[in-house]
């Protein structure tokens, strides 16, 4: 999944690993069955009656196993439907992280270069901040990639039941670095933390606090809440 990456990309998808898959779920129950289609210049993408705002993040070509952002595709560059993903390449350009600020990328040399693509737009999705991504096919050898950037998209919270199964599976996902995954988690919800060297203490809403544990080798060994 991840070789072919540099670490500072990887360090970044980390970031939005937890908080990202659990969006990805949110998203994927909200959507309705049924046949989509999108209208760039109006920046609407249609499916089963919902009507959205999207973005477009990029294209995944399945022949040449490239990715494309869509700020860099030459017949959406400077249009309303790619300002979101602009801020992709800026955000790339300012942390030297050179993924997001190359206009297409080469996926040939990855072992899963489909999952490779899934992987870029994760990230794209979580530095855009944008509540999920829509992934499909869009003709013979394409798949293009949506940013829903509309208010009716539920956001989802911090749900002190799952918390652990969220920390522990979204830290799983790149793999890089659990510490990263659970305080990017915890960033995209606001919630203020503390780090200790084996442990990261997180204020809910509401005050309860969450006692995430590290072992020796840096993976979740425990997530506790405890009562104010």
């Amino acid at each position: 999944m991840v070789n072919g990456f540099s670490d500072a990309f990887l360090l970044e998808a980390e970031r939005h690993a937890a908080w990202g898959a659990a969006q990805l779920e949110a998203l994927t129950a909200f959507l309705p069955e049924g046949p989509w289609t999108a209208d760039l210049p109006s920046c609407l993408y249609r499916q089963g009656g919902l009507e959205l705002r999207v973005a477009v993040l990029g294209t995944y070509d399945t022949d040449e196993q490239s990715w494309m952002w869509g700020w860099a595709n030459p017949g959406l560059r400077g249009t309303e439907v790619v300002a979101l993903t602009g801020a992709i390449e800026r955000y790339g350009r300012a942390h030297g992280i050179a993924e997001f600020t190359a206009e297409t990328l080469d996926l040939s040399g990855f072992d899963d270069p489909r999952r490779a693509a899934e992987t870029l737009a994760f990230a794209g999705m979580g530095v855009a901040g944008a509540p999920g991504y829509i992934g499909l096919p869009a003709g013979p050898g394409t798949r293009v990639y949506f940013l829903p950037d509309d208010p009716q998209v539920p956001r989802a919270g911090i749900d002190p039941v799952t918390l652990p199964r969220t920390l522990v599976a979204g830290a799983g996902l790149i793999g890089r670095s659990a510490r990263r995954a659970v305080t990017g988690y915890f960033e995209h919800h606001g919630a203020p933390v503390r780090e200790d060297a084996d442990r990261i203490t997180a204020d809910l809403p509401g005050g309860t606090p969450a006692e995430i544990d590290f072992d020796a080798a840096g993976r979740i060994s425990g997530v506790r809440l405890t009562a104010c």
